[in-house]
C-alpha cells in the first residue's frame, strides 16, 4: 500500500484541533491563551421547549448547558471575600433562565448567541464559551459551541429600555371605516408609539383540532392587519420582537401580526380571542394604556373603552 500524501496526513496540531473541538470548554479557554480568571457551569441540564420541527412544538426535551466565563479579576474584593465584587456562578445560570423565559427559539445557535450577550453584560466578564446540546433527539448528542468577547457581543435590548406603546384594538369593520383615516391621523401624531390590532370582520373556519384552530384564528387576525395595512401606507405590519422594538422606536403605527410572538411564547395567552391577545400583548409589552371596544372584564394595564374610532383620543 502506498504512504498517505503528506497533505493529507493528520499533523499534530490538527490533531490538537480535533481533540479541542470535542473537549469540554473549559478545556478550550484554557488552550487558546488569555491569562484571566474563569468560573464554569457544567451539566446544567434544563426541560426546554426548542426547535424548527414542528414536531418539537407543544413537548419538551433535555437540554444541557456548559459555560466558562473568563473574568477580570478584582483582587480587593477577592480579599475581602466580597460576593458583589466578583461574577457570580448566578450569573450564569440566571442567564440562561431569563434567555428561555424571554421566548420560544428555534435554534440553538440563537439561544446561545443571546446568552453569551447577556453574560458579557457584567462588567468583569472578558469572553465566554457556552455549548449547549440537545440530548432527546436520538441515539446522540446534538448541539452547538460559541466563544464570544466583550467586543464580539451583540447589544441587548433591556426591558427597561423598551419602548412603551399605546395599544389599539380596533372593532371589526374599522378597516372600511370612513373615520379610519381621521383615526390614523390623531394617532400618528403622538409622542407615543401606537400598535394597532385589527379584529377581523369575519368568522373563521372551525377545525375540530386544537392546534390547527388556533393557527386558523390567528392567521385570521394577520389577514386583518394587512388589510388595514393596505388602506394607509403609514401602517407597517410586524411580527417579530426585533421588528416591533424598531418600529416602535422609530414612532408612527405599527400593526401587529400575532402569531409568531404568540406561538413562540413562554406563557402564551389563554386563547386567541382578540381582546385576550390584545391585553396580553399590552401586559408583556407594558403599554402605557389600552383601548379596548366596550368589555365589562378587568385588564393588566390602564384601559379605555371605544365604541367607534371618534373615542380613539
Amino acid at each position: 500500500m502506498s504512504p498517505r500524501p503528506a497533505a493529507a496526513r493528520a499533523t499534530p496540531s490538527d490533531q490538537e484541533a480535533l481533540r479541542l473541538a470535542f473537549a469540554a470548554p473549559i478545556d478550550r479557554a484554557r488552550a487558546t491563551g488569555l491569562p484571566l480568571d474563569r468560573i464554569s457551569l457544567r451539566d446544567h441540564i434544563r426541560d426546554v421547549e426548542i426547535g424548527a420541527f414542528q414536531a418539537e412544538r407543544g413537548v419538551t426535551q433535555r437540554v444541557r448547558f456548559d459555560i466558562v466565563a473568563e473574568v477580570v479579576p478584582d483582587a480587593d474584593a477577592v480579599a475581602s471575600d466580597d460576593v458583589d465584587g466578583i461574577l457570580s456562578y448566578d450569573t450564569l445560570i440566571e442567564a440562561i433562565g431569563l434567555e428561555l423565559e424571554a421566548e420560544r427559539l428555534n435554534l440553538l445557535e440563537t439561544l446561545a448567541e443571546r446568552i453569551a450577550a447577556r453574560v458579557l453584560l457584567h462588567e468583569r466578564a472578558a469572553r465566554v464559551f457556552v455549548r449547549i446540546e440537545k440530548l432527546d433527539r436520538g441515539p446522540h448528542v446534538l448541539g452547538v459551541e460559541i466563544v464570544r468577547a466583550r467586543t464580539q457581543a451583540p447589544a441587548i435590548t433591556l426591558a427597561d429600555d423598551a419602548p412603551r406603546p399605546r395599544v389599539v384594538l380596533l372593532p371589526a369593520g374599522a378597516q372600511d371605516d370612513a373615520e379610519l383615516s381621521a383615526l390614523l391621523d390623531r394617532l400618528d401624531g403622538h409622542a407615543e408609539p401606537t400598535v394597532l390590532i385589527a379584529t377581523p370582520d369575519f368568522v373563521p373556519p372551525v377545525a375540530a383540532q386544537t392546534q390547527a384552530q388556533r393557527r386558523i384564528d390567528l392567521l385570521t387576525l394577520e389577514q386583518a392587519a394587512w388589510r388595514l395595512a393596505a388602506r394607509d401606507r403609514r401602517c407597517v405590519v410586524v411580527d417579530s420582537r426585533t421588528e416591533l422594538d424598531w418600529s416602535m422606536r422609530r414612532g408612527g403605527l405599527t400593526v401587529w401580526a400575532p402569531s409568531r410572538l404568540v406561538l413562540d411564547a413562554t406563557h402564551p395567552p389563554e386563547s386567541e380571542d382578540p381582546v385576550t391577545l390584545a391585553r396580553w400583548f399590552a401586559a408583556a409589552f407594558h403599554a402605557v394604556e389600552l383601548f379596548l371596544p366596550a368589555d365589562p372584564r378587568p385588564g393588566p394595564v390602564p384601559e379605555r373603552r371605544i365604541t367607534d374610532l371618534s373615542d380613539v383620543a
